[in-house]
């Protein structure tokens, strides 16, 4: 009985690594042990292959008609160009290579059929980089961000994403559990000498200070470290999963016309006809490097329409969700210049003022911060898609620290996935109980499993510290291929 193929079980694998579709060329990847043998039963020149270096490219057929030893007419399947890898000088670390056949949708699928044939199994999602990190080629934050990259949605996540699998995360997550370590030891050192001449250590039930315990300087300053990585993940998160920007207002104050115009396209139908938008259209744009995702809502009014108060509700559902309402007020209307901001935060909404070439804004909502812009000459575009990046931008930031952050990362370790936020701030968090503890005076038995606590959960964003069920829940969220 065959037994289901698992990300441990060391099988020589294969995986069409391009995109499936009309292409000039497409990849298939394959790695493992006795990967370069396997190749040669299906490759027209075997033995050149058999004695290839690592990194040296062979032109030549993939074949089939030669298996298990039984000798048929060979059949061309297609033209190649092979790529050889030498353990453990590969991506993976194993033994492997990369095919190089005519792109479109038979050719690779043929060429991955003849390997199929020929003893490989064909990879899970993930596998190549997973088999990657278990032989040390990549730590965990190196694998995840090789997904991001490919992911990536701007050329500033493209870029952050480089710099995690350079390395520039792990480092320094390597460089605070050192600090944490050398806390952790001074602890338990103490907590040694303690046992040994039963001397007790006293500590301060006020206010917390460097010598409140052995290695309180040490982890202070991991934890500042810390908070500054999940400051900086606000900001990687905006680049990666972009903002969500909903335009809003009454039924014909040029919604729809300023959603093309910010979109470039004509996504929304435009008529003089109010409510002509019953339900929310959306549109990906990128907006001076920062992703949006820009959304045309239905115009908020009172009606007994059934169908236009669905499309009013789900407005208003995305009014609270959004990260930026742009509430568009129709300047040609009879109350514009009587507007009054509607209930509930205005923190983050921009007021529009739309159709100011034909009727310029009243100086007293100028004075207010309303925005004059005109969907149908794009008067006040530009300042606005400024304003828009800028409000982000600041946005992602945390509360306090409102540094210019965004703007000067270049090279700082950025957290890039969920996982790595959700670990560093338990990280935090153990570290904080752990102040907690000092300053209530417990005893160092009682803190130093905090500290061991914020280690592991650092552990666990390099894979230094991970179980098996952790890894496949990770790499099996990657493409085939990868």
């Amino acid at each position: 009985m065959k037994t289901a193929a698992s990300y441990g079980d060391g099988a020589p694998i294969a995986a069409i690594a391009t995109a499936s579709g009309e292409s000039a060329l497409a990849i298939v990847r394959l790695s493992g042990e006795n990967s370069i043998e396997l190749l040669s039963r299906c490759f027209s020149r075997p033995q050149t292959i058999l004695n290839s270096k690592g990194g040296a490219c062979h032109y030549g057929w993939i074949i089939d008609g030669v298996l298990n030893g039984e000798t048929n007419k060979p059949e061309k399947i297609d033209e190649t160009l092979l790529t050889v890898y030498r353990a453990p000088r590969s991506y993976t670390g194993e033994d492997g290579a990369d095919v190089v056949c005519h792109g479109g949708f038979a050719a690779p699928a043929a060429v991955m059929k003849t390997l199929l044939k020929n003893g490989f199994r064909e990879a899970l999602r993930g596998e190549f980089t997973y088999r990657a990190f278990i032989n040390g080629k990549i730590d965990l934050t190196g694998a995840e961000s090789v997904m991001e990259i490919v992911g990536s949605k701007t050329d500033a996540a493209r870029r952050s994403s480089v710099r995690r699998l350079s390395g520039v995360l792990q480092n320094e997550i390597n460089a605070v559990k050192a600090l944490l370590l050398k806390a952790a030891a001074e602890i338990e050192l103490n907590l040694d000498y303690s046992e040994i001449d039963g001397v007790g250590l006293e500590l301060d039930a006020g206010e917390m200070s460097a010598s409140s315990f052995p290695g309180k300087k040490e982890a202070v300053f991991a934890l500042e470290r810390l908070k500054v990585l999940l400051e900086l993940y606000e900001t990687q998160k905006l680049e990666t999963d972009g903002a969500l920007v909903v335009l809003a207002g009454k039924p014909n104050a040029g919604k729809s016309s300023l959603f093309n115009l910010l979109l470039k396209e004509e996504r929304s139908i435009v008529t003089d006809v109010p409510g002509t938008t019953r339900d929310w259209i959306e549109g990906r744009i990128v907006i001076d490097g920062v992703p949006v995702r820009l959304v045309d809502s239905a115009g908020v009014h009172e009606t007994e329409n059934p169908v236009e108060k669905i499309g009013i509700e789900r407005s208003l559902e995305l009014m609270r969700e959004a990260d930026l309402v742009l509430y568009v007020i129709d300047g040609e209307s009879e109350e514009a210049s009587e507007y009054e901001e509607p209930a509930g935060n205005n923190e983050n909404r921009f007021f529009l003022w739309n159709k100011a070439d034909k009727k310029p804004i009243p100086k007293a909502l100028k004075e207010k911060g309303v925005l004059e812009v005109s969907a149908a000459n794009s008067f006040g575009a530009t300042d606005l898609t400024k304003k828009i990046a800028f409000f982000l931008r600041s946005k992602a930031r945390s509360g306090e620290k409102k540094t210019e952050l965004f703007f000067t990362r270049e090279g700082l370790p950025c957290p890039g996935t969920e996982r790595q936020r959700t670990l560093i701030a338990q990280s935090a968090g153990s570290l904080e109980e752990a102040f907690k503890a000092a300053s209530s005076s417990l005893p160092l038995d009682i803190i130093a499993p905090y500290i061991r606590d914020a280690m592991d959960a650092l552990g666990e964003i390099t894979g230094e510290v991970a179980t098996d069920d952790i890894l496949e829940t990770i790499f099996s969220s990657f493409c085939v291929g990868k």
